[in-house]
């Protein structure tokens, strides 16, 4: 028994030993604990710039800002072209009579007649000189109401209007089966194949053929109307109002 209990009290002071010298280990480590913080360094150099961004979404509208104080009055532009020729009034009422003349003195007349038929020839003369510098100078042709004039200058539609009407008048309108002739065989003595002309107003029947309203329309030397290309440049005729 005495055996036992030394054998039994060893091997408790052992563990002990072991308890203790494991403890030890643990306090006498070898980890390194941190220290106390040190002073700041110095700002390093600046770095290379950076790649560019992609663009932000844009902002939002600012207010409006004030109005500018108004400019100086610009230039005068130039004339516009004449605007086409209006329409005729309505006939006037009848004025009242006019107080009756005195009675003409007799007189033996018979030396004017002489002087009178005289003027007479010269007056007719003048008006053949006037008829031919018209018809074969100028080549124009009349009716009673309106003068055309051919004109021998190349222009696309719209220009061929727009010098009509620099020139007083308009582009010659083929409104009847009439005209659309008078117009053919005006051409047909020129020597030409086809002349740009006007129509107006709603579809009807121009001359010889059927036409649509604000097309560009050319006439050929037998008076039938047909459609023109708008940008095609060739001869015109413009008319002028008699009155």
């Amino acid at each position: 028994m005495e055996l036992l209990r030394k054998t039994l009290i060893l091997l408790f002071v052992l563990v002990l030993y072991t308890i203790s010298s494991g403890f030890s280990m643990d306090i006498c480590s070898n980890t390194i604990l941190p220290g106390s913080k040190g002073d700041p360094g110095e700002v390093g150099d600046a770095g290379d710039e950076g790649r560019l961004g992609k663009t932000g979404a844009p902002g939002h509208t600012g207010f409006p800002g004030e109005s500018g104080e108004k400019g100086d009055t610009g230039r005068t532009g130039k004339s516009g072209p004449a605007g086409e020729r209006g329409e005729t009034g309505e006939k006037g009422s009848t004025g009242s009579l006019g107080l009756k003349g005195k009675a003409g003195s007799t007189c033996d007349c018979g030396r004017y007649r002489k002087v009178v038929g005289q003027m007479d020839i010269n007056i007719n003369k003048l008006k053949n000189s006037v008829k031919f510098l018209k018809n074969v100078i100028l080549g124009v042709k009349e009716t009673e109401q309106k003068v055309y004039l051919l004109v021998k200058e190349e222009r696309k539609h719209s220009d061929a209007q727009l010098n009509c009407r620099l020139r007083g008048g308009a582009l010659a309108l083929a409104d009847s089966k009439n005209i659309s002739t008078l117009l053919g065989s005006y051409i047909n003595e020129a020597g030409l194949t086809h002349v740009l002309v006007g129509t107006g107003g709603e579809s009807e029947l121009l001359g010889n053929t059927t036409v649509s309203a604000h097309r560009c329309t050319q006439v050929a030397p037998d008076g039938a109307l047909s459609e023109a290309q708008c940008d095609a440049q060739k001869f015109y005729i413009c008319e002028f109002s008699r009155n």
